[in-house]
């Protein structure tokens, strides 16, 4: 079986990236729209976002409403973009740009399904271990939802316990 685990490595030019790979029993489509769908994302993705816009388009990624609860965060009351849709090829090829970092995600069609690999290029080195551990248990969200398993578990408490495997 494939790890689960992130793997942390410094890219070509020597910035700090995690890249996931998952194999899953469904087919790119249905992914697409796991990584995509604004329901979907509200359980796992660490930001309220639309990425249903032309490739080009200024993003702006909003604090959900449990990291307001949880760590007091709050938005931009101006809202100011922080990102930008960089490829958007359904259901294959999703980037974007946020606060700095690069967000790519791969789907591939394979025999039983698909091939997902999802990277991560950092703008702070030091934010692997915890971003790892956050996107692995998002991961775990993104799997449930698609093999119809109800979600018992919170993920950013799963974060929590998974960061120790990341230090």
């Amino acid at each position: 079986m494939e790890s689960r685990r992130g793997t942390v490595f410094t890219t070509g030019d020597g910035r700090t990236a995690i890249r996931f790979e998952r194999l899953l029993p469904h087919p790119p489509e249905d992914v697409w729209r796991a990584i995509t769908d604004p329901a979907r994302l509200s359980s796992w993705f660490p930001a309220v976002v639309d990425l249903d816009r032309p490739v080009g388009s200024e993003l702006f990624f909003a604090v959900t409403e449990e990291q307001q609860r949880r760590y007091g965060m709050a938005d931009d009351p101006d809202r100011k973009p922080n990102g930008r849709l960089l490829r958007s090829e359904p259901p294959t090829v999703l980037e974007y740009e946020w606060a700095g970092e690069t967000l790519s995600w791969e789907i591939a069609r394979t025999p039983t399904g698909s091939r997902l690999v999802f990277t991560n290029v950092l703008s702070d080195p030091e934010a692997a271990g915890p971003a790892a551990a956050g996107w692995e248990a998002g991961l775990e969200v993104v799997e449930a939802q698609l093999d119809g398993r109800p979600i018992t578990w919170d993920p950013l408490n799963r974060a929590e316990e998974l960061a120790a495997a990341y230090e």
